[in-house]
């Protein structure tokens, strides 16, 4: 088997709405059929007993090792908990080549698996060894190392469950809800929203305690110190017992209570220097360990934390007791589960050796020995939901405690008998303010009941109902895509909203250009919904971007599809046919909110096949009347419909109808050019859909010019010497066949045309764009553009003189090499009353030529 392509679909595509990985690959002989590989299945599932059941998929009439690759790359991510659960594979036309696709939660883990899989079928088939045991433990490992820990994993699923988008930034914790200018951003728990201040605050626990005991709230007292011996002198003045701790450590490390002697004192300070420069020694408060949630200004939680222990059993020593207890699967090295493994390390050996104890002595049945004084999660401790049973004043202080310092999310350490009862009353004290608090405790207590307090940060961040999404148009189809994108982005800033357009033409914000070239693709739609100024998105979605990637964005309020051409990009991708052209672009309908609309055109049968795919509602255009049948159908369903009537473009539903003249959409040419005209029926569809007024639609549409700078290519007219110039970016034979439809309502005494063909299309394609063109112009400039697309120098203007062979009105051909002197030669023998059609390849630089000349006079 040989791998020929490997593709990571990010966003929804065209197997499903999953995250995948997309193999193209090459089976040889019997791999084809691996009931002809002797005893191959046999030592499969002695490798991976949990393989599935392997059959025939689909079509298929034999499983192959395409197959098999497929089920085992799925297995071995369940085996480690991704939650993963679609996988196909598909044919393609080339003999003994398949596609694998394959869902991942996290991509390096599905590129891993996929390699794994390869291993483990080699071994079958060569009956060689498999550890799969050391398999699955390099996933794992990967897999803990790269997904997000169960802080901000919790938050994450929160907004999941509110329908907020959601798009992790880094490999880390750092996360965006929501797109545009609704978006938010946390780093784990912390928002961005939390004060940084209030962090630096937090992080010196000295100045934390002052400004807590300056607003009333019980601390215990104590001074920072700068040796051993400040340490015991500091103990005697505050009075023993006390806590030596780093002033800025986390995690409880470093920290020691309940210190009586001097020797305590002095070798806690020892160890806490190896955290800090800066040591506390403070009054011990006697009690339990508390640790309560503030959010916003809300407790929303509150655990007691117990120290890691064992209990004598009068059998087995203390290391073998921790052992045991590291064994529950519920305990792990980090924070993958809910409790982390216990360590006995040098404070764990010294708090024992206080005890006279060693890692090898045998605790007495019954005999609770305490291994380290705090009763953090990540040094082994437990926790138990304690959240119903604290005192509305202990809730009050600890609120007003994050005030203080200025965190709107803070873990608050307190250390009391009894939740039940105010500081005050039992002598407590609030210990330690915390920034990004883990979560772990509060969602996974070993006792009590679970708080989800990632829907609670969720709620804080946004308002209820609140789904952080701005509306998002996406526009697909064969032509006049880009013109329907860059009319919608003039109907939204008509409608006072902030608007990014990504087209083949650009990136676009708010009228500025951010990136140039193509930006068709799901790189630059992401780009957009990331931008903080952009009220309403407008995404033209390539072919290509879909097939490489799949789409930038979850789904849209709103996908048009303009039309389905039937040679442009075929035979490229495996996409050989219309209709399975019509299945790749399908996919932005499949991806529309259940309560948004696909836009479709009447006219196409591949675009209204796509209706039924749509899970909102649909609106069908053409530029037909309401007799039209697919139109008539819909309409008599009561469902939206635009026409044509009378000169006017008519938008009909169950509440009436609305009206716009064709006169007043410049773009059209007063309805002249009939592929303006169904890119306007487009987006009045999309306008319509997104509930925007109609005075601002009809504003919209006659503000909208066609020209170089607004639509650069796009049918954009020039008058020069007395002659009609149009430059166009056509490039296939159903934008040619619509230009000289358009062409034909424009008088002129001759028609030129400087045109040539892209070398990536197919050999039928190319000619057929000269056979339309051989009708229709007097004078036919052919060029080859920089960029020969794999073809040979001469190959593409070869096919396109082929194309002219039967032509029954061009008189006139001239070959020319390279684009500009093309351009140059057609307008140096223009004539009055001429019309010349400039199909352009590199649209800035020739737009500019033309500009230049016409200038120039």
């Amino acid at each position: 088997m040989k791998v020929l392509k490997i593709r990571t679909l990010r966003g929804p595509n065209l197997w499903s709405q999953h995250t995948s990985i997309e193999v193209t690959l090459f089976c040889n002989g019997s791999e084809n059929n691996i009931n002809l590989i002797d005893g191959f299945e046999t030592r499969l599932r002695e490798r991976l007993p949990e393989i599935p059941l392997l059959q025939p998929a689909g079509h298929h009439n034999a499983i192959t090792l395409a197959h098999v690759l497929e089920l085992i790359t799925l297995t071995l991510q369940t085996e480690i908990g991704c939650p993963v659960t679609f996988s196909h594979t598909a044919n393609t036309p080339e003999l003994s080549t398949y596609r694998v696709v394959v869902e991942y939660a996290e991509e390096k883990v599905g590129k891993l698996a996929f390699e794994l899989a390869q291993q483990l079928c080699l071994s079958a088939i060569d009956d060689t060894p498999f550890d799969l045991t050391q398999a699955l433990s390099r996933l794992q490992e990967l897999y803990e190392d790269i997904r997000l820990g169960p802080s901000t994993g919790s938050i994450v699923n929160a907004a999941i469950a509110r329908n907020i988008p959601v798009r992790r930034l880094t490999q880390g914790s750092l996360v965006q809800f929501g797109w545009g200018s609704k978006q938010r951003r946390i780093q784990a728990s912390e928002t961005d929203k939390t004060n940084a201040v209030a962090e630096s605050i937090v992080q010196d626990k000295d100045l934390t305690k002052n400004l807590l005991h300056a607003a009333g709230i019980p601390v215990p007292l104590g001074r920072e110190v700068d040796s051993a011996s400040d340490a015991w002198l500091a103990a005697c003045e505050i009075g023993v017992p006390v806590v030596v701790k780093p002033q800025d450590s986390n995690q409880g490390k470093g920290v020691a209570v309940n210190l009586v002697t001097q020797q305590q004192v002095e070798s806690a300070y020892a160890i806490a220097a190896g955290f800090s420069s800066c040591i506390l020694v403070e009054r011990y408060i006697p009690g339990n360990d508390y640790r309560m949630l503030v959010v916003g200004n809300k407790m929303i939680a509150a655990a007691r934390r117990d120290p890691p222990q064992v209990i004598g059993d009068g059998i087995h020593s203390i290391q073998q007791l921790v052992d045991k207890i590291n064994e529950n699967p519920l305990r792990s090295s980090g924070h993958a589960t809910s409790l982390t493994k216990i360590r006995l390390d040098e404070i764990s050996l010294s708090l024992l050796a206080s005890q006279g104890l060693t890692t090898d002595s045998i605790p007495a049945k019954g005999a609770r020995i305490i291994l380290r004084h705090n009763a953090n999660l990540s040094t082994g401790g437990t926790a138990t939901d304690v959240t119903d049973d604290v005192h509305p004043e202990l809730a009050a202080q600890v609120v007003a405690a994050a005030k203080v310092v200025g965190l709107d999310i803070c873990g608050v350490d307190v250390v009391c008998d009894n939740v039940m009862y105010s500081l005050e009353e039992q002598g407590g004290g609030i210990i330690e303010l915390n920034a990004a608090p883990g979560l772990r405790m509060h969602l996974q207590p070993s006792a009590g009941k679970p708080r989800n307090v990632g829907e609670a940060i969720i709620d804080y961040m946004f308002d209820k109902g609140e789904d952080a999404r701005i509306p998002i148009v996406a526009v697909t189809g064969t032509n006049g895509k880009t013109t329907t994108a860059r009319l919608m982005g003039n109907l939204f800033e008509k409608n006072k909203q902030r608007v990014g357009v990504a087209c083949t033409d650009g990136v676009y914000v708010n009228g500025q250009c951010i990136d140039t070239g193509d930006c068709s693709g799901p790189i630059s739609a992401r780009n957009i919904l990331f931008h903080p100024d952009v009220d309403a998105a407008v995404l033209e979605t390539a072919r290509g971007g879909m097939l490489r990637e799949g789409l930038g964005f979850d789904r849209c309020n709103v996908a048009i599809v303009t039309n389905i051409g039937m040679g442009d990009h075929l035979g490229m991708g495996y996409v050989n046919t219309a209709e399975e052209l019509a299945a790749v672009k399908r996919v932005i309908v499949q991806n529309v909110a259940s309560s948004g609309y696909a836009v479709l055109n009447a006219s196409d049968p591949l675009v209204v096949g796509m209706a039924e795919h749509c899970p909102g509602s649909v609106i069908f255009f053409a530029r037909d009347t309401l007799h039209h049948p697919v139109l008539a159908t819909h309409h008599a369903k009561r469902q939206r419909v635009i026409y044509l009537e009378n000169g006017y473009i008519v938008a009909s539903d169950s509440n009436g109808i609305h009206k716009v003249s064709l006169k007043s959409i410049p773009l059209t040419q007063n309805g002249n050019i009939h592929f303006q005209v169904e890119n306007a029926m487009a987006a009045i569809g999309a306008a319509w859909a997104l509930g925007m007024d109609w005075k601002v639609i009809a504003e919209g549409l006659k503000s909208f010019v066609s020209d170089a700078q607004t639509a650069p290519g796009r049918f954009n007219l020039f008058n020069y010497r007395n002659a009609t110039l149009i430059a166009d970016y056509g490039h296939n034979p159903d934008a040619i066949q619509a230009l000289v439809s358009a062409i034909d309502n424009i008088p002129s005494k001759k028609r030129s045309v400087v045109i040539s063909a892209a070398g990536d299309r197919r050999d039928e394609d190319i000619r057929q764009q000269t056979r339309i063109i051989g009708d229709a112009f007097d004078k036919v400039v052919l060029y080859q553009d920089q960029c020969q697309r794999g073809r040979a120098d001469g190959e593409v203007i070869s096919l396109l003189r082929e194309g002219l062979g039967n032509a029954r009105r061009t008189q006139k051909v001239s070959e020319i090499v390279g684009e500009a002197i093309a351009i140059d030669t057609a307008l140096s023998s223009l004539e009055d009353g001429e019309l010349c059609l400039i199909l352009v390849d590199q649209v800035e630089q020739s737009l500019g030529q033309i500009n230049n000349r016409v200038a120039l006079g």
